[in-house]
């Protein structure tokens, strides 16, 4: 892929923070920066204490996004993430669930 390529070509990743990452602003962090940076996409809460996000749009966008989510906003404590590689599905807005 080239330079050019890799800069218009739409990815989507999907993340798995571990850690203290609930109640302590991440998702609507994680809303602000997707929407700032013209994401697609969703963040939720999971059951088990985990956040749960999926990344679409240009490759550095969503790169850096990932990267955001390994420290995430400064009240969370994140341990580890998951990075699960999907198929673009058109999604053009950012939610929370």
């Amino acid at each position: 892929m080239t330079p050019s390529d890799q800069a218009t070509a739409v990815i989507r990743r999907r993340v798995l923070i571990h850690g203290q990452v609930q109640g302590v602003g991440f998702r609507a962090s994680c809303l602000g920066r997707a929407a700032a940076a013209g994401l697609g996409g969703w963040v939720r809460n999971t059951e088990r204490g985990e956040v749960e996000a999926a990344f679409e749009g240009p490759v550095h966008d969503v790169e850096g996004l990932v990267q955001w989510c390994r420290n995430g906003p400064s009240w969370a404590r994140v341990d580890g993430i998951d990075v699960i590689d999907e198929e673009p599905r058109g999604e053009t807005t950012f939610t929370i669930r």
